[in-house]
């Protein structure tokens, strides 16, 4: 099982690249043993000849790799101007809990269809940077997990993961799964994983280690909306603070709102400082309640990021609940909405119909078709 590294790509302006492969012969060597010019004094070799340099046949060249051709957009649908699901989990709970939690087998079941119906996982920081590499014909998929709460994550006595969490679920199905990496966002508070503080730091730590984000939640769960500029501040640099106790060198990138409410200032989001604590945020997660725009659209707003809430036990024909069932179903039925990758994380490939969506910054990255 591969555990995935969450990358810190700063969004840019990749150029496509143009391989060249060049196979070089190797050039004839001298011999050390071959003897050297003799001086005006010497007699020379008993035969009155010199002896020739012995000669090397060149090095035969080494075999060289065909670059792989690059992907048609148009065969396999490729859309990355279409929506990307942002899943929004909390608790893994055996009775299921409430609206906002899952079984663990319901947990299991949302990801075995997921991975069924090409959706790949990947993080917040990853969607945001614009830094997708999921295979061509495949669609984006970000897991995100609120509140940092012992049903997400936790270690046994002997260093395993707790049976039933979101990690060891997610670590189960990557052994069961082709081609299944675990992937996902923790937002985590003060309280992390119902531990002891040391505890705690030290499941944080661990879980990073692993390859999962970890974003701010702000420490205490804090209703931004209701805090002044100063209040809000402190919130953040307190929720990044949090982490980096933990983990020293974390990259704390991206945000989940508490209770999904933004400050009314919501350019505080994006970086402020309090009591010596900067903070820089790439993304905000809001709450509800459907398919997030590509990061490429010219409507995706990063710091207003709409999340769907994990209930995948929707039906077709059920009144429409914005569920995770439900929103599967409805790209099933919709298809043109969907993301598809195009396999090459430097360009934007997309119908030409859509090139309106583009954001006029990515053009020299457009691939239309």
């Amino acid at each position: 099982m591969t555990l995935r590294t969450s990358p810190t790509i700063a969004r840019g302006r990749p150029f496509l690249a143009v391989l060249a492969v060049l196979a070089l012969l190797g050039a004839c060597n001298g011999n050390d043993d071959a003897p050297t010019t003799a001086s005006p004094e010497a007699t020379g070799p008993a035969n009155g000849q010199d002896e020739p340099d012995e000669v090397t046949e060149p090095d035969e060249p080494e075999p060289t790799e065909e670059p792989e051709p690059a992907v048609d957009p148009a065969e396999v649908g490729a859309n990355e101007l279409g929506r990307i699901p942002v899943l929004m989990y909390h608790r893994i709970l055996p009775d299921g809990g409430g609206d906002y939690d899952n079984t663990p087998e319901e947990f299991r079941d949302e990801l075995r269809r997921l991975h069924e119906e090409g959706y790949v996982p990947i993080t917040t920081a990853e969607l945001v940077s614009g830094h997708i590499d999921v295979p061509a014909g495949t669609t984006p998929v970000v897991l995100t997990f609120d509140d940092s709460t012992r049903e997400q994550f936790g270690l046994t006595e002997d260093g395993e993961v707790v049976p039933d969490t979101a990690v060891a679920i997610m670590e189960e199905l990557a052994e069961e799964l082709d081609g299944f990496e675990p992937a996902g966002s923790f937002y985590v508070l003060r309280s992390l994983f119902g531990s002891s503080e040391e505890r705690g730091r030290e499941l944080l730590a661990e879980l990073h280690a692993r390859g999962y984000e970890i974003g701010n939640h702000t420490a205490d769960h804090d209703n931004l909306g209701q805090l002044d500029a100063s209040g809000v501040q402190r919130a953040l640099a307190e929720g990044v603070a949090n982490i980096t106790a933990a983990i020293p060198d974390a990259e704390v990138r991206t945000l989940s709102y508490p209770l999904g409410i933004r400050p009314d200032d919501p350019t505080l989001v994006a970086e402020g400082e309090h009591d010596g604590i900067t903070y820089t945020h790439e993304a905000g997660l809001l709450v509800g309640s459907g398919p997030s725009p590509a990061p490429f659209d010219a409507e995706f707003d990063p710091l207003a990021i709409p999340r769907i809430r994990s209930q995948p036990d929707w039906t077709p024909g059920d009144e429409p609940d914005y569920s995770s069932g439900f929103w599967l179903a409805w790209f099933q039925d919709n298809p043109e909405q969907r993301y598809v990758s195009d396999g090459d994380s430097d360009t934007i490939s997309f119908p030409e119909a859509l090139a309106d969506q583009l954001h006029p910054d990515l053009v020299d990255r457009a691939r239309p078709y």
